[in-house]
């Protein structure tokens, strides 16, 4: 008798395809980033002297550069606190803000392509050959238009005070830290835009991905706009707010002052364990960030099949 041929499971298979789906990512992450994090873990428990021909040498120093980042440095500890908190703050007004553009460019309406494309816009400004050629520009044009702009932006912005918006939130009886909050929020307003692009446009494809017969339903079922949102909307796209929130923390992180610190102490100070210790440390705390927020947000999320 022939041995039937034991056929794969459906879960089987889909892991399968999981898994050649992220080989491009394991392998590149086990060549290039697993060194580079062995390596920045030698170094920070290293004093590092480059060689004048060429190399380096390395001399055990133990838990001394960690000693003299938190306890003997003017800033880092200042700058690592300043730079985690504003990921605290920006990272929900992002992923939220970004959420609602979707919903509303997500509707049919004329030059909704464009305005997509606006919203883009942002992402590709921020590469580095376009800031420096706005930069440049900007410093050209000084004494000129962009003096006449800034006056115009301080006559526009003189015109109500801040605190009259405060008191008036406060007549509400909002809290005075959601109403800090609130503020704060407003001022990175700029930030926030520039800081949505890609996050848009991932809601933008879940909220695309939902099929027509759940709304269909809940219309027959006499859901309001309000309850189909809560009911329906949000929770397809739940998978999808974790992977704004991953990439929004590390994006934030990548161009956080802790980052800046660390290169500079690298390549401007030529203190290469410090700025080790520097970047385990930011990056260690970025991690445990996203491990609690992910299993905060996954257990509440909605996985449709």
């Amino acid at each position: 008798m022939k041995k039937k041929k034991r056929k794969m499971t459906l879960t089987r298979k889909r892991a399968i395809t999981g898994y050649l789906f992220i080989m491009p990512w394991l392998i590149g992450f086990l060549w290039f980033y697993a060194r580079s994090l062995f390596m920045t873990v030698q170094f920070s428990l290293n004093v590092l002297e480059v060689k004048p021909g060429g190399g380096y040498t390395l001399t055990f120093a133990g838990l001394d550069n960690f000693i003299y980042a938190f306890r003997a440095h003017a800033s880092f500890k200042q700058i690592l606190t300043t730079s985690v908190a504003n990921m605290l703050i920006d990272v929900p007004l992002i992923t939220f803000f970004s959420l609602f553009m979707a919903l509303l460019l997500n509707k049919k309406f004329r030059g909704r392509t464009l305005v997509r494309a606006i919203f883009f816009l942002p992402v590709i400004l921020n590469s580095e050959a376009i800031t420096d050629a706005m930069d440049l520009a900007r410093s050209m044009m000084s004494g000129g238009m962009s003096n006449a702009a800034a006056e115009v932006a301080e006559a526009a912005s003189s015109g109500v005070s801040i605190e009259y918006y405060i008191q008036m939130f406060g007549s509400l009886g909002l809290p005075m830290g959601i109403i800090e909050y609130i503020m704060g929020a407003v001022q990175r307003i700029s930030e926030i835009i520039n800081a949505s692009g890609v996050q848009i446009i991932i809601f933008i494809a879940a909220l695309q991905s939902i099929p027509g017969s759940m709304y269909e339903v809940a219309k027959i079922e006499g859901a309001t706009g309000y309850e189909t949102f809560w009911k329906v909307t949000f929770p397809m796209v739940m998978p999808h707010i974790i992977t704004n929130v991953v990439y929004t923390v590390v994006d934030s992180f990548a161009d956080s002052d802790v980052v800046e610190l660390a290169y500079n102490t690298a390549f401007t100070y030529n203190n290469y364990g410090l700025s080790s210790v520097m970047s385990l440390v930011s990056t260690v705390i970025t991690c445990l960030i996203l491990v609690i927020v992910c299993r905060f947000i996954q257990k509440r999320a909605f996985y449709y099949n």
